[in-house]
């Protein structure tokens, strides 16, 4: 299934990599509908269209609610700690900063989802 080309903005992508620098525990990956830059294997940002995807610690997952421009990746539960920030929540360094610090400081905390393993093919 081909890729929309403007699903991820290009300067958003740009400045993510900027921000975490040379890093050798940085993978990206298309998770979600996003560009994910996992951190030590554990999803830790990433970018869908103009909003950042942000992972920050569950147990404060109503208190990033209340902050403008920010929205849980699942309205339904299940992804506590999981946010998708609109432009206007980063447009500004210091908002961008905090968002990109917060994510750095709780990746070490945060759980990897384990890998599935690969379907095996039922010959018959």
């Amino acid at each position: 299934m081909p890729r929309d080309p403007d699903a991820f903005s290009p300067g958003l992508v740009a400045a993510l990599r900027q921000a975490l620098g040379d890093r050798a525990d940085v993978e990206e990956r298309q998770l979600f509908g996003c560009l994910c830059f996992m951190v030590d294997g554990k999803i830790c940002l990433g970018v869908r269209g103009d909003e950042l995807l942000v992972r920050l610690p569950p147990a404060r997952h109503d208190e990033f609610l209340e902050h403008p421009g920010v929205r849980a990746l699942s309205p339904q539960g299940g992804m506590t700690g999981y946010f998708f920030i609109e432009p206007d929540g980063y447009a500004r360094r210091a908002q961008w900063q905090a968002w990109i610090a917060q994510a750095l400081a709780y990746n070490p905390q945060a759980r990897a989802t384990p890998r599935r393993k690969p379907r095996k093919s039922i010959d018959h």
